[in-house]
């Protein structure tokens, strides 16, 4: 039996649960059965499918859900948006359609939201099992999986993978910035941001989980995470108020590793010519592990010695990568602030 709360009826459900879809597959049927198979009952189902060529809108007709249209391919952000227009709930809880929920996923969000009513949104974490099983799936999906179950509970910024927010509080912000970001970007990190500005307050529900599907590959990643979060994220740390907050992906142990990473290569460039570099860049090597001892010892707790190994060199490319991300953003910033510099911008958007 669950808790009371959990056998309330009302006219109006306590979730809008929004799944924004494009050729979903067998992937948005798993994520619609997940939510089906929710402990918490008190939700409504809406998927917004923006152009599929697939069968997605017919497979969310035939799990019951209010399908809606968008009138072309507008992107995630657009999608969710169009969804949050018709939603009853007294929150609206964003599901991407390649993620497969848990049961008690709901439950733990009603759970938090009501012991803490002063919380605007709240959002989980991947779990530590995801679908794809190639190397950088897993590496991807783990770190991912690892940074949430370490981050403050009073969180700093939100996720739309697995989140929810108050529909009222959604609505006063405007929704997601379809103007900056058209296609699957940092919409959600800058709805958080938007938040806190206003005063909101948000929480990371650890115990909130969802299983990945997506089956990350190498060249992808990098750009996804170079193009999509890197760049555009350092523009919006930089324009933010606030400047940049030491939690989930931005603490300094990592900002130090960035940093470590290019002088490890240069170190490793120079030792061709003399052997000294080769100490100083074993001492960089060292510093690498120290400062992320604990990460290393989670993918050697999950995966072995073998996936640690690989995943060390995937953190450190991750690291290195960054910091041309975060060169680029800055730049793009500085240009973007100079008006003598405004037709730089416009030949290459940041999207």
């Amino acid at each position: 039996m669950q808790p009371s709360i959990f056998s309330e009826q009302t006219c109006r459900p306590f979730f809008s649960i929004i799944v924004p879809v494009y050729n979903g597959g067998d992937m948005l049927v798993a994520c619609l059965k997940a939510i089906q198979q929710s402990w918490f009952q008190s939700w409504e189902l809406i998927v917004v499918d923006d152009g599929s060529t697939d069968q997605s809108a017919a497979i969310a007709q035939s799990f019951g859900a209010k399908v809606l249209h968008t009138a072309k391919r507008s992107g995630p952000a657009a999608a969710r948006n169009l969804g949050a227009q018709v939603a009853q709930g007294s929150y609206l809880c964003f599901i991407d359609a390649d993620c497969e929920v848990h049961a008690d996923a709901l439950t733990h969000f009603a759970k938090a939201l009501k012991r803490h009513p002063e919380v605007d949104a709240a959002f989980g974490s991947y779990d530590d099992a995801p679908k794809a099983l190639n190397f950088v799936a897993q590496f991807k999906n783990l770190m991912h999986h690892y940074v949430h179950q370490t981050g403050q509970e009073e969180a700093s910024t939100f996720w739309s993978g697995c989140g929810v927010i108050r529909r009222t509080s959604f609505l006063q912000l405007g929704g997601f910035d379809i103007e900056r970001y058209p296609r699957p970007c940092i919409e959600d990190i800058d709805l958080g941001y938007r938040l806190q500005q206003k005063g909101g307050k948000i929480r990371l529900v650890k115990q909130a989980q969802a299983k990945h599907h997506k089956a990350w590959t190498f060249w992808h990643l990098i750009k996804t995470d170079v193009c999509d979060r890197g760049i555009p994220w350092t523009r919006l740390l930089l324009s933010y108020q606030k400047g940049f907050i030491n939690d989930l992906n931005l603490q300094v142990s990592h900002r130090i590793s960035v940093v470590a990473v290019y002088l490890l290569v240069l170190c490793g460039l120079f030792s061709c010519y003399q052997a000294s570099f080769a100490f100083l860049a074993l001492g960089l090597a060292s510093l690498l592990l120290v400062l992320n001892i604990d990460v290393y010892a989670f993918f050697f707790n999950q995966r072995g010695w073998r996936f640690t190994l690989g995943s060390i060199l995937m953190h450190w490319l991750y690291y290195f990568y960054s910091g041309v991300a975060f060169f680029c953003g800055t730049a793009f910033h500085w240009f973007a602030s100079s008006p003598r510099f405004i037709s730089p911008i416009r030949v290459f958007p940041v999207r």
